[in-house]
């Protein structure tokens, strides 16, 4: 979702960044030559069609409702967006600890990947859940499933985190096509 928004902000901004450059282009046009035709936009005409229209217009309801829509739309995208910090203990009543679900993936891939037998591993991470995919050579998916899951959780317990997630462990060997 982050990514999204963070596509959606930035079009946003340049939109706004043009229409801001097209509009001093405009008014600059019009200072220079003040009796002559708009540069690129038709103002004149935009502004006489405009003025026919009164508020109660099915064309102003229905950009209105337009509007709402997209601006609700962005709002939820926006409180979608929020942090994924996974919270840690509290050391004290006024203090709030936190880490970024990339570091206690790089601590658990790092845990990991030190094992033996292990040939490498992909870790994901958030609050709710933590996902290790390791690769091995040696061992099937029944000899070393459960050693990396003790593993994980030993980690995870010693890592003072508010709320422990949910562990889940797979491992890719090529002896298990056999």
């Amino acid at each position: 979702m982050r990514p999204f928004v963070r596509i959606l902000a930035t079009l946003l901004g340049l939109a706004f960044a043009a229409a801001g450059a097209l509009l001093t282009l405009e008014v600059g046009w019009h200072w220079w030559r003040p009796g002559s035709a708009p540069l690129l936009v038709p103002w004149p005409r935009w502004q006489a069609a405009l003025a026919s229209l009164g508020w109660d217009a099915y064309a102003v309801r229905v950009g209105a409702g337009v509007l709402a829509a997209a601006g609700l739309v962005l709002v939820v995208l926006a409180l979608a967006a929020g942090s994924r910090a996974v919270r840690l203990t509290d050391p004290a009543g006024d203090v709030s600890v936190s880490t970024s679900p990339r570091s206690l993936a790089r601590l658990v891939g790092l845990t990991v990947r030190a094992q033996q037998n292990v040939a490498g591993a992909s870790v994901t991470a958030s609050a709710r859940r933590v996902r290790v995919r390791a690769k091995s050579t040696l061992e099937t998916e029944g000899e070393l499933r459960p050693q990396l899951l003790e593993t994980v959780s030993a980690l995870l317990d010693d890592v003072p985190l508010a709320r422990r997630p949910k562990v889940t462990v797979v491992v890719d060997s090529p002896k298990d096509r056999r």
